[in-house]
C-alpha cells in the first residue's frame, strides 16, 4: 500500500502542476536507513519460504525494522507529513508487537484475494502476515479493510496504512508543489528589487 500512495501522491503532484525539483533535492536526516529497511523487508519477503533460519527469525527482523523505522520518522518529524507517518506505522507496529510481530489479516476481508493467499496464511507462510483469530489483540488494526474494483491492485490494508499513505500524500505534496510555489515567489521578489 505504501508505494499506491507514493505513485497517487506523485501523480496528484504533476496534476496539481507540481514538479520532481523537491524531490531530487530532498535531504533527510540518516536518508539511508529508509532504503536499507525496504531492501532487508524485500529479502526476507522473497527468501523466508526457502530458508528456514529467515523464516524462523522474520517476525523479530520485522519487529526491528519497525523500530528502526520509527526512529528514523521521529529524527525527520519536522518534515510536513511525518508526524502521520509516524502515527500510521506506530499503530502497525503495535499491533503487530502485540500479535507475536505478525501483522493479524481479516479471513472476511482478503476475500477478495486469491484463495491460495488465505491457505497460505493458515499453512504459516506469510512470515509478516497471519490470520486474525479470536485471540488476537487489537484486530481492528490488523488488515481489515478490502481494496478490490474499481481501485486499480486488490489487496487487503489497515488502519495505520491509511494513516501513514495521509501523511506521505502531504509530505509528497510539499515536496512538488510548495516548492514551485516558493520558487516562483523568489522570483517574483527578486522582480520587484530590481524595477
Amino acid at each position: 500500500m505504501v508505494f499506491d500512495g507514493i505513485l497517487i501522491s506523485f501523480v496528484v503532484g504533476l496534476l496539481r502542476r507540481g514538479n520532481l525539483k523537491g524531490i531530487a533535492e530532498l535531504k533527510l536526516k540518516g536518508g539511508w536507513i529508509f532504503p536499507l529497511l525496504l531492501a532487508i523487508q524485500f529479502v526476507f519477503f522473497i527468501f523466508q519460504n526457502s530458508y528456514s533460519i529467515l523464516a524462523a527469525s522474520s517476525h523479530y527482523v520485522f519487529m526491528l525494522v519497525y523500530i528502526v523505522g520509527l526512529v528514523f520518522l521521529y529524527i525527520n518529524r519536522d518534515n510536513p507529513g511525518f508526524k502521520w507517518i509516524f502515527i500510521g506505522v506506530f499503530l502497525n507496529f503495535l499491533v503487530m508487537a502485540l500479535n507475536g510481530g505478525r501483522m493479524p489479516v481479516s479471513e472476511e476481508a482478503s476475500a477478495v484475494l486469491d484463495p491460495m493467499y488465505i491457505q497460505a496464511l493458515k499453512d504459516g507462510l506469510y512470515g509478516k502476515h497471519e490470520l486474525l483469530t479470536n485471540s488476537t489483540k487489537l484486530g481492528f488494526l490488523g488488515d481489515i479493510i478490502p481494496l478490490s474494483d474499481p481501485y486499480p491492485r486488490t489487496q487487503v490494508i489497515s488502519i495505520g496504512d491509511v494513516v501513514m499513505n495521509i501523511g506521505i500524500f502531504f509530505f509528497i505534496q510539499h515536496l512538488m508543489v510548495k516548492k514551485k510555489s516558493d520558487t516562483n515567489s523568489n522570483l517574483r521578489l527578486k522582480g520587484g528589487e530590481t524595477t
